[in-house]
Formats: structure tokens, sequence, C-alpha cells
């Protein structure tokens, strides 16, 4: 059975990524590309759907041990494991070098004290745990294959199979280093290059400590920013810059419930919030790289924005279901894909102008193209801003006039007159300047509850929403407008879980909601870190702390956060690490820093 979502920890290449528990056991990776297909699939289903575990040996039948300590080395993305057992106690350092060739996931064990027996125990099985390859010797080296899928296994140990499982059974004394490594080439090409686990492992620290060097954040949350900012990189697809949302799909909103999707593809919307980030913190060549992947994604054809795409840019992401999987902890159905992909979601364009108006403002070089696309973004906006949409929750019940997305189709508007005005565009300022006065108008008179003082998720809906955080955020109103004030207070009323945190929008149990699906969900992170910072922004700056630090503690021990926050069972649920919670936590840490509302 698979470890809590909190148990694992990230480590990958910026291609793809690997979950590793606290026992040893990686029950997740796909290769080449994180929207492969998985070759290790037990996060989904059992061990026989695959798994790599390395760790002190055990008796049959009994739990795997786990680790008693583990961290990142450094500000890196390598993860060291510590065991403790009666004969000693053993590291076990594991890494994907950024790729030069072939991906790799590397794990190196050294002995720490003692004579400490370790056992390897390596169970590939490709297409999502369907396919059993043709395991056998070629030149000395262990080499899996099944259709247009290899994957080379390289150690110095013996090894041997049993029960369809490759085995190494050995014993680590002090300064012994036994290092074990796969990598995966196209079937019919030939054998990887011999790795080099020692070389490789110095070059990928090199390579973290360089990169955060480049991070102009000092305060006092630094430990929590940086550790967000190197998860971040890690989810961006480093030959084309695109970002995606997870590198998991299906781990459950609900545990045991339906809301389970597959977040290993770039959301407009999460990218560039991302960019955000990044650019406040630094980080150029990511924002540089990731619009020009947005340039060759929409490819000049804005009429037809798509929500989200492949991280090279693919616009079919058809969604299918794995019924030979179980789910993780019986969640099902598995998806690989997402049929929300052609959803009509407004929000898109005001969060993409925005991206794109922040560049300019922190000088990323001009690129005359992105100019174009943004004026021909408020074009078709100026046509279909007032149309109902999905909104940004991704609804699969009907669509509505979501407040939220007439707020950012105002953004949009109020960017690109920014830009107009800067010299570096023309277009029709007037009427611009009109359209955005009757976005604003109408969102004023349509989406706002006068009797109860607040905004609501939808015109004429009762509902609210946490995305009506982001109208302060946005500029649509001044923090202290008192419409502003009471969203705020009106959300803290009605949708806060018992320890604080905040839902999305409310949900009907068993029946379908306003998002057309059955069951609950937990405490959405990244609309908790928005009521953070609104909190600030409206002068409630200690609350607004206090607030922040209680989202931290909720990070598992290695810094990492899932999509959401189960209040009932007190643990982390949805696609893990989750870049839409990493994100606000930056945000908001630089809100605080700026404000000086942080403790000690």
């Amino acid at each position: 059975m698979a470890g809590r979502i909190e148990d694992y920890a990230l480590i990958g290449d910026m291609q793809t990524a690997a979950l590793v528990c606290r026992d040893g056991t990686v029950d997740w990776l796909c290769l080449p590309r994180f929207d492969s297909h998985a070759i290790f699939a037990g996060l989904l289903g059992t061990g026989e759907h695959g798994f790599w575990r390395l760790g002190p040996a055990y008796a049959p039948g009994a739990e795997p041990p786990t680790s008693a300590r583990r961290t990142y080395r450094g500000d890196s993305l390598i993860l060291e494991s510590e065991w403790d057992t009666p004969r000693g106690t053993v590291r076990v350092i594991d890494f994907m070098p950024p790729r030069d060739g072939a991906p790799q996931l590397i794990r190196i064990v050294e002995g720490v004290s003692g004579r400490v027996p370790m056992r390897s125990e390596l169970r590939m099985r490709f297409s999502y745990g369907r396919v059993v390859p043709w395991v056998h010797k070629q030149e000395g080296r262990t080499v899996a294959v099944a259709g247009p899928d290899s994957v080379w296994f390289d150690t110095e140990a013996e090894t041997y199979g049993k029960a369809l499982t490759t085995y190494a059974d050995f014993t680590v004394a002090p300064g012994d280093r036994v290092a074990f490594t796969i990598s995966w080439e196209p079937s019919h090409k030939e054998p990887p290059a011999l790795p080099e686990p020692e070389q490789s492992l110095v070059a990928t620290e090199d390579f973290w400590r360089d990169w955060v060097e480049h991070c102009t954040y000092h305060g006092p949350y630094r430990e929590a920013v940086v550790r967000s900012l190197i998860t971040l990189k890690a989810l961006t697809y480093a030959p084309t810059g695109g970002i995606v949302a997870a590198p998991t799909t299906s781990l459950p909103e609900d545990i045991g419930g339906v809301r389970n999707w597959d977040y290993r593809y770039t959301w407009l919307r999460d990218a560039a919030i991302t960019l955000s980030s990044l650019l406040r913190t630094g980080y150029r060549e990511e924002a540089r790289a990731w619009r020009e992947w947005l340039l060759r994604a929409v490819a000049g054809d804005p009429e037809n924005l798509q929500i989200m795409y492949g991280i090279a840019g693919e616009r079919e992401l058809g969604e299918a279901e794995l019924d030979w999987l179980p789910g993780y902890e019986n969640s099902t159905p598995v998806r690989v894909g997402n049929g929300a992909a052609h959803q009509l979601q407004l929000d898109v364009y005001g969060e993409v102008t925005e991206a794109l108006h922040l560049g300019h403002m922190t000088g990323l070089a001009r690129n005359d193209y992105a100019s174009v696309l943004q004026l021909k973004l408020i074009r078709y906006l100026e046509d279909h801003w007032n149309e109902p949409d999905e909104g940004i929750w991704e609804v699969r019940g009907p669509r509505r006039h979501f407040v939220h997305s007439k707020v950012m189709a105002w953004v949009a508007v109020d960017r690109t007159i920014k830009l107009i005005e800067s010299g570096d565009a023309d277009g029709p300022l007037e009427r611009w300047k009109q359209l955005r006065d009757d976005i604003h108008r109408d969102v004023c008179e349509k989406g706002y509850d006068k009797e109860r003082n607040t905004f609501t998720q939808s015109y004429g809906s009762p509902e609210l929403d946490a995305s009506l955080l982001l109208i302060p955020q946005m500029g649509f109103l001044p923090p202290d407008d008192k419409r502003v004030i009471g969203t705020i207070e009106a959300i803290q009323r009605e949708l806060s879980t018992s320890d604080g945190f905040i839902l999305r929008y409310p949900t009907d149990g068993k029946d379908a909601g306003v998002d057309g699906l059955p069951g609950d969900e937990g405490a959405f992170l990244a609309c908790s870190f928005w009521m953070a910072d609104d909190l600030a922004m409206i002068g409630r700056v200690d609350e607004a702390r206090k607030l922040f630090e209680k989202l931290l503690s909720l990070r598992n021990d290695l810094g990492l956060l899932a999509e959401e926050w189960d209040p009932r069972l007190q643990r982390q649920v949805g696609n893990f690490p989750q870049a839409f919670s990493h994100v606000p936590l930056i945000d908001t840490a630089l809100r605080l820093t700026a404000s000086g509302a942080y403790g000690g």
C-alpha cells in the first residue's frame, strides 16, 4: 500500500520526477517525460504495478522500516534518508541529475555505522503497471524492454531475479558506497552510456547551488520560499519552458472519491502565476522560456486559446480511465489526460496578460509578438467577456457568469491599456478604456450582494467563492473598499474549516454541487494563502501572519505541499507537490516581509 501523500519526497531532473516514500520506495516515476506512461505506478495501485524499494533488509511478511531522518542536501533536490537499525545506521542518497543524455534515477547507499544488511527490490511495470517487460542481461547490464521503451539497471552489487522482480542483497559498513542507477532509452536505440553516479552527484549539487544563488529574497521566510522555488523549478520542463501543475495524476481531493485528475500538463493559469513568483524572486530566464513556450503553444490562434496544453504545447489531451489500477486508497477512477482542456475559462486571458505585463515591468527583454498576442487576446475578450464560462475551478456543471472570470477579463484589458500607454503597443485606447469601465460596472452591479455586503461566486447566485479574494490583489478594487472587506469577512464566515483554512466553494457531499461532482474536498491551500494576503492588505497583519505560519506547518518534513488539506483526516490530499500551493506561499511571504508582519 502506498504511503500517505505527505510521506513522499520529490526528486527530478526538470523533465520528469519521481516520488520517494519514507521507507525508501519509489512509487511513482514516468519516463522520459512528466506526462509519459509510468514505470512505477504503485502510488495508484499495489506493488504489482511497479516500485523500487532500497533500504535495510527486513523479515518476510514484515513492513519495510521507515527512515528515521530525511532531508534535502542543502538547497538542492538531492534527498538523503537515514535508517537507524539494530546493526547500525545507513544513508540512501536519491537524485536525478539534470539531463545530459538519457534520463537517470541514481540511488547511492552509504554506510554510516555498524554493518547494515540492505536490499534493493526493483519491479518495473510499463504502461502504468499494465505491461510486464522482458528483463534480461545484455553485455553485463540488466535491461527491461517492452514496446518502445527500455530501462537499463546498473550496479556493482550482485543481482538476481525472482517472481518477476530484480533483487540485490548486500551489506554496507562505514564509508562503503554502493550505487544503483536506472536509465531510460528508446528500445530501438543503442544502450545508454554507463552511469557515473559520483560525478553526477557533484554536478547535481553544483547545479542547484548555482541556481539558488540567483534568488533575490532574503527575508525571514527564506527557507520556505527557497524550497518552494526549487519545487517550481523541478516542475518546469526544461526543453520547452512549460510548467506542469503537478508531477502526478489522480491523487484524490477526496479520499475514496471521484475527484481525481491528471495534473501533468501546463495550465496557462498555473504557469502564469508561477512565472510571476519567479520574476519577483529574480528568475528572469525561466520567465523568458515560459513566454517563448506560450507564444509557440498559442501559435497565432488566441481565439481558440486552451486553458492547458501539453508540456511541449500539445493541444490534444484526451481523457481516459485506467480501469486496471485500483487508485490511491481506492480512489477511482484513475485518469490520464484531461477533458477540461477545451473548457472556456475567461479568467485565463487575465492571468496570461498579467504575466506578460509583469515581465514587461520587470525588464524582461521585449518580444514584439508577445505584444501582438496581448492585443489579440483583448480583441477576443471584447466580443466574449460577457459570456458564461466554466470558471477558474473547471466546473463540470453548466456554464455561469463567474465573478472571478469577469474580474480577470477586466485585468486583461487594464494591463493592455497600460501597455499601450507606455508606448510599447498600439490599440484603440479610448474604446478599451470604455470596455474596462463596462466590465467593472457589470461586475459591481451583477456580482455583488448588497444585503450581505459581499461579492458572490456568479451572477445571481448566493454561493461564495474563494477566488473573490483576488479582487484587491488584482487591483480591481482597493483593499479598504467596504465591499472588499465585506467579501473577505463573508468568506471567513462561510468557507472556513474548523481549523481556519479556506474552502474553494461549498460542496454538497453525496449530491452534485455547483461543480457538477458528488463528494466533498479539503481546504484549498492556495485559497488559504490568498486569505492571508488579503488580511495583510486590509491591515490585519498579525492575523495574516498567524494564518500564514499555520499554513507553513502543514508542509511535510521536506517543505512540500499537495493541493489541499483535509481537516477531517488531518492530512494532505490532491496531486503532489502542487505548483498552485507553492506559488501563493512565495507571494504571501513576500507581502508579509514587505509589511514587517512576522515574528521572531
